[in-house]
């Protein structure tokens, strides 16, 4: 199986810090091993920030709307929003941190005016939110580019999905799907991982992926062995920290033992085939039954059907065999209970 494409998502867990995004980018680049076998895994491949430009993201009423809870940042949502975002330098700096640890970097572009940030570097690729899907002037201005898109359908039918795309292929077609549902966190009866499937068939020219916003790790396992090439789970260092997308976030352990079970899982998928592994031979040796001795059979004994049963080890006739062994005669004493082998018959 080719490697999933894995993103960790910082979004806005590093809580307006460059140094918390740089601790999270850490987390993300960390070996991963399976310990049983002793398997060294391919941590994640990516990071992925976003960016938005607080002119162009709500109405002025919206902005200056008293915003009182307890994962609140500003007295205003308007406040709460200009303390959570990073100027083009410091996504710069993360941009730069995560590079010299052999990471893609991938960021969410809000609005036409963050392509300020191609200024200062070139993402690897770029993500359109799932609200953003229906903002077709950003996408077309995504697009000029000629960067890489990957699109989250979480707020999308089939409509929204072709108009974007028709949008973004009048430049180019290197596009990533995302199945997403727009739900923090998703309640399992509404992730419906099965539009998977259907993306594939009906989209198969691009690259499809999983967008995960469910409580575990199960969901991301299951998604690539339904043909999902890249999952996308937000991270952050500590679950319990202030913000709203801390809780539903993989903490370390969370991160260490989801890369472990997806890349583990990339080991499982194989061939489209039936066949005796090689690993099982010595089990199927020692478990399988053959056709042994019923009860004693004495040299120069005939043998009948009624003489034979099955017993372990594998290593002698099978019942498919069973026409080789009956009306054969026995060429040595074979005792109640053995297996019978060719050297024992005439």
């Amino acid at each position: 199986m080719k490697p999933t494409y894995i993103i960790g998502e910082i979004g806005q867990n590093h809580n307006g810090s460059v140094d918390i995004a740089k601790l999270i980018v850490d987390l993300i680049s960390r070996p991963v091993k399976e310990e049983v076998f002793n398997i060294d895994l391919k941590p994640m491949d990516a990071v992925k920030l976003t960016k938005r430009d607080l002119n162009e993201e709500l109405t002025t009423s919206q902005m200056n709307r008293i915003y009182d809870t307890p994962n609140s940042f500003g007295r205003t949502y308007g406040e709460h929003r200009a303390f959570l975002e990073l100027s083009d330098e410091e996504h710069l700096e993360i941009y730069n941190h995560a590079k010299s640890l052999g990471l893609d970097f991938v960021e969410t572009l809000c609005a036409k005016g963050c392509l300020s940030l191609l200024k200062l570097f070139t993402p690897d690729k770029l993500k359109v939110a799932s609200r953003d899907l229906t903002n077709l002037p950003l996408l077309s201005a995504m697009a000029e580019t000629k960067i890489p898109i990957i699109l989250s359908t979480g707020m999308a039918g089939k409509r929204e999905l072709d108009d974007a795309l028709d949008v973004i292929t009048k430049y180019h077609s290197d596009i990533s799907i995302l199945h997403c549902v727009s739900q923090y966190p998703t309640h399992p009866d509404n992730l419906n991982l099965n539009t998977i499937l259907y993306l594939k068939e009906h989209y198969g020219q691009y690259r499809i992926g999983f967008s995960d916003h469910t409580i575990g790790i199960s969901a991301p396992v299951v998604a690539i062995g339904m043909g999902a090439e890249i999952i996308e789970k937000h991270i952050t260092i500590d679950r319990r920290m202030k913000g709203t997308d801390q809780a539903g976030s993989l903490g370390p352990d969370g991160v260490n033992r989801m890369i472990r079970d997806i890349r583990v899982a990339e080991h499982w998928m194989g061939t489209k085939e039936l066949y005796i592994d090689k690993s099982v031979a010595s089990a199927k040796e020692k478990l399988e039954r053959s056709i042994a001795s019923k009860h004693r059979l004495p040299k120069g004994h005939v043998i009948t059907a009624d003489d034979l049963h099955m017993l372990s080890p594998g290593d002698g006739f099978k019942w498919r065999d069973l026409d080789i062994v009956v009306g054969r005669t026995v060429t040595t004493d074979i005792p109640a209970n053995e297996i019978i082998y060719e050297k024992y018959l005439n």
